[in-house]
């Protein structure tokens, strides 16, 4: 890949942890040659919008880097315009965290992709505001009035703002509401698509697309949907709930499927990246592993869970400067013998401003001592100041600041010092410096970078912090920090309590543990990390090499055709069964699904198919004699049941194909284990078959089931039958208990003979179709008609297959049971419902196979991990090829 820096490197990195440590190594050469000899010759990163600062490190950054382009897709540019003509514009660039970061991502030219955060309607406006982004590396996605407000003021921060925060939906009281939502959810797909034409209108082959936050999470699926081969990220900077909340949102598996469309996904800690693979597994009822989230079709999106940190060296440089010298004094002055608590927060619900406020009154009352020795200033930046709910918080804030002033408070001194209004860097620097103990009481907080911010402010006076548990800063602060529940009002107090009764020797020791982590784990070092895990080829492999080719219809349809004898072997649950209504549920309709029907749609292609005498149909499923006649008793095929244990036309009566001296002595007591499970396993269930017991967990919550499932198999291999020559068959979602050596691929054998004597063939059978979703144990089936078995060293590579087998060739010597026939061994029935054969003295000419590897077609229904040479997702797929199929015959039919 273009630009690629491990590309032909035999030393590069290939696993996270190298390519971590390598980035910490090259970090802290780039600080030994950088240092900085000259404070006054440094760049100035004083009032956060210097043009000169960003552009002199954009430069730098392209400069020295390959080809390889980084497209950065944010709600917003992290440019503000003003208009100030009809064609001319004033740009005002804002060094945020996520610009910081990128500013050190050396490898990449990085381009921005956002909205610019005006409404632009003519045409002159939009071309002269392009041309002027252009300069400073930005590309403007248009959004009118209307669009803003349903996008961004009503679905995301009216509905996934409030969700992934933990403050649940908006109350709908009236169907007006109702609407309301659905057309928010309709304006957030077409920006989410909007955003995604001005990203294909400006890729190129080998650029690396990273998409951020909750306003764009349908975005990788649109991106994906268009070209396939984007690699594409997407980073989430808010907390994601846990399952329980998430699946309270009516667009939950929609939004998860498309995030699930890029190739990583990122969270700021363990937590949100657990939470969302537990809503994709309860949810969606997909395979989590350790490396992320596997899909329907083996298809793995990486999941990292990696915080972000800040520019730590612009904020130590900051002390310097003399201006913030000059309000460091000023404040040491002004505070002079009283300590200094401080917060600094967005005025917001989740800020938990009301909870700290409380708290602090709860310490003074508490503390006499400390009520003419401390004050708290809190930094309330204003936001959404047109919206009730933040009205009627402004409001509460106040009402409490005024009665705790009122009462502690004299005509010289208040205790609390409350500002409705941000500060400007340099200020806040000096704030940050002067502070004793910084009090963070998010109630849910993405990560809360000012805990990261005070501590770099902090290496001289060495301040405490506390830290709400409920901030992802805690879980890279926590060891430093004193880490309290912001809603427990007393623990909070006596935080305070401790924090400034705390030792000097104690206080240097939490401090040098974080401001030693905020050095170290910088914005720039988030920023080069995830980028390296987006570009780095192993993580692209790891999704191919997991894959299947999807059946390739058209061929198999033409091959079809061209043959004359053709066997068409198809499981029936979850491949021919009617689909069930799942409405986002993990596991379906429990009743509906519990009693498999034949899928509607298939009625028509199989009676067209079984009608071809050249078309041999047999029916092969786990199921019971009962459930499969049901269902295609009507049709002109073979069924086997149970494995293929028994066997039947459908014009015929049931034969069994098991062992005389089966003993199913077992049966008793598997089943009096798999009641216990059931009776501790809500919505489990037991079937009872003639010669296996199946515990199934399907509708069950998934993590309880999986664990109950372990339990079970301890049971199983060490109690009653761990002598009896019986099998534990483990499924995704089940346990079978069956006779050894019962698998679907041993029961093909004596199928192919029964079919063979009671429709004596013409010529061999020279094109097989094997469709299922079989257990892996029954996956034999795929692997029967195979000339060469795969290797089994390597799962995941496809075998060679050898030239086209000749009419007269053996399969013997490939492992298989007997695959030809001839007149001297007729299959015959021995009377007790088995097989037997029967002695001629006439010799065959031809086996009962003559296949080619271009007739052969296996095809694994909705399973990653299989023997079959193709996967289809889901028996839609199959509905679709067998209609396929019987549309392409009744066709040449009809022409003939």
């Amino acid at each position: 890949m273009p630009g690629n820096k491990y590309n032909g490197d035999s030393k590069a990195p290939t696993s996270r942890i190298s390519r971590l440590l390598e980035l910490r190594q090259l970090k802290r050469a780039n600080m030994a040659n950088n240092e900085i000899s000259d404070d006054n010759n440094s760049p100035e990163p004083g009032g956060g919008h210097d043009f000169s600062y960003v552009e002199k490190d954009s430069a730098d950054a392209v400069a020295g880097s390959p080809s390889q382009r980084l497209i950065v897709v944010a709600n917003r540019l992290p440019v503000s315009a003003v208009r100030k003509g009809e064609d001319s514009w004033s740009l005002e660039v804002n060094v945020g965290g996520l610009v910081s970061a990128l500013l050190g991502v050396k490898e990449f030219e990085a381009r921005w992709i956002g909205w610019a955060g005006v409404n632009v309607p003519d045409e002159v406006g939009q071309k002269s505001l392009t041309k002027a982004l252009a300069e400073k590396r930005c590309i403007p996605v248009f959004l009118d009035e209307e669009l803003v407000h349903q996008y961004y003021n009503g679905y995301c921060n009216n509905i996934l703002w409030p969700l992934f925060h933990y403050l649940g939906l908006p109350q709908e009281d009236r169907l007006a509401t109702t609407r309301s939502s659905q057309s928010q959810l309709a304006a957030y797909k077409k920006a989410n698509q909007m955003f995604a034409d001005v990203v294909n209108q400006h890729y190129k082959e080998g650029d690396i697309v990273w998409c951020h936050d909750y306003h764009l999470m349908f975005l990788p699926e649109c991106l994906k949907r268009h070209n396939s081969k984007m690699k594409v990220g997407w980073f989430l900077h808010t907390p994601f709930p846990s399952s329980e909340i998430h699946r309270t949102l009516p667009s939950r598996s929609e939004l998860l499927r498309a995030v699930l469309a890029a190739d990583l996904v990122g969270f700021h800690t363990y937590d949100y990246a657990r939470h969302f693979v537990s809503s994709c597994t309860h949810i969606l009822g997909l395979e989590g592993r350790p490396e992320g989230v596997e899909d329907d079709l083996g298809r793995l999106t990486r999941v990292v869970a990696f915080p972000i940190g800040i520019d730590s060296d612009r904020f130590i440089r900051a002390l310097k400067v003399p201006q913030v010298q000059g309000n460091i004094k000023e404040l040491v002055e002004r505070f002079g013998g009283q300590k200094v608590i401080l917060g600094v927060d967005r005025l917001d619900m989740i800020k938990g401003i009301p909870q700290k406020i409380l708290a602090f009154e709860k310490f003074l009352e508490e503390n006499p001592y400390w009520r003419d020795r401390v004050v708290l200033l809190q930094i309330a930046v204003p936001t959404r100041t047109d919206v009730i709910q933040y009205q009627k918080l402004t409001s509460q804030v106040h009402e409490i600041v005024g009665r705790i002033n009122g009462r502690f408070g004299t005509y010289t001194r208040v205790p609390i010092y409350h500002l409705d209004r941000s500060l400007d860097f340099h200020a806040l620097c000096a704030l940050y410096a002067v502070t004793d103990v910084a009090l963070v009481t998010s109630l849910r907080d993405g990560m809360n970078l000012v805990s990261y911010e005070f501590v770099a402010c902090q290496d001289e006076k060495k301040g405490v912090l506390i830290l709400s548990e409920f901030a992802g800063a805690a879980q890279s602060l926590g060891a430093g920090a004193l880490l309290v529940n912001p809603w427990n009002i007393t623990e909070v107090a006596d935080a305070i309590g401790k924090a400034l009764n705390m030792s000097d020797e104690e206080r240097t020791n939490r401090h040098q543990i974080n401001f030693s982590y905020v050095t170290e784990h910088t914005a720039q070092e988030w920023a080069e990390f995830i980028v390296s895990e987006l570009n780095v080829t192993v993580e692209a492999q790891l999704r191919i090499n997991q894959i299947r080719p999807v059946l390739p219809v058209h061929s198999a349809v033409n091959n079809f055709l061209n043959c004359s004898n053709r066997l068409l072997i198809l499981g029936f649950n979850a491949a021919l069964t009617e689909p069930i209504n799942s409405s986002g549920r993990r596991g379906g309709d429990q009743v509906k699904d519990m009693n498999s029907k034949l899928n509607p749609e298939l009625k028509g292609p199989l009676s067209v198919l079984c009608n071809d005498s050249n078309s041999t149909i047999v029916i092969l499923s786990g199921s019971r004699r009962i459930d499969l006649f049901n269902n295609f008793g009507e049709y002109d095929m073979w069924l086997a049941a149970e494995h293929g244990m028994f066997l039947r036309h459908t014009r015929g009566d049931w034969k069994t194909t098991m062992p005389e001296l089966l003993n199913l002595d077992w049966v008793p007591s598997v089943y009096h284990i798999f009641e216990y499970f059931k009776e501790r396993t809500p919505r489990s269930t037991i079937e009872l078959r003639d010669i296996s017991v199946v515990w199934n967990y399907k509708y069950a919550d998934i993590e309880f089931g999986k664990l109950q499932a372990r339990d079970m198999l301890q049971h199983l291999w060490t109690g009653p039958i761990s002598n009896t020559p019986v099998e534990v068959v483990p499924g995704s979602t089940s346990v079978e208990v069956r006779p050894v050596g019962i698998t679907k691929g041993s029961a093909i054998d004596l199928i192919l003979g029964e079919i063979v004597h009671s429709k004596p063939l013409k010529s061999p059978i020279d094109y097989v179709i094997c469709i299922g979703h079989f257990l892996e144990k029954d996956e034999d089936v795929y692997t029967f008609f195979e000339p060469e078995l795969p290797n089994d060293n390597d799962s995941h590579q496809f075998p060679e297959w050898p030239s086209p087998i000749s009419p007269g060739g053996s399969k013997a010597s490939h492992g298989k049971t007997q695959h030809s026939t001839s007149n001297s061994e007729e299959m015959t029935n021995n009377g007790n419902g088995g097989f037997s054969q029967k002695q001629s003295s006439e010799k065959t000419i031809w086996n009962i196979l003559d296949l080619k590897k271009d007739n052969y077609f296996s095809c694994a229904v909705g399973r990653t991990r299989t023997c079959a040479r193709y996967t289809v997702g889901s028996s839609d797929e199959v509905v679709s090829f067998l209609t396929k199929l019987a549309e392409a015959y009744m066709s040449v039919s009809s022409s003939l």
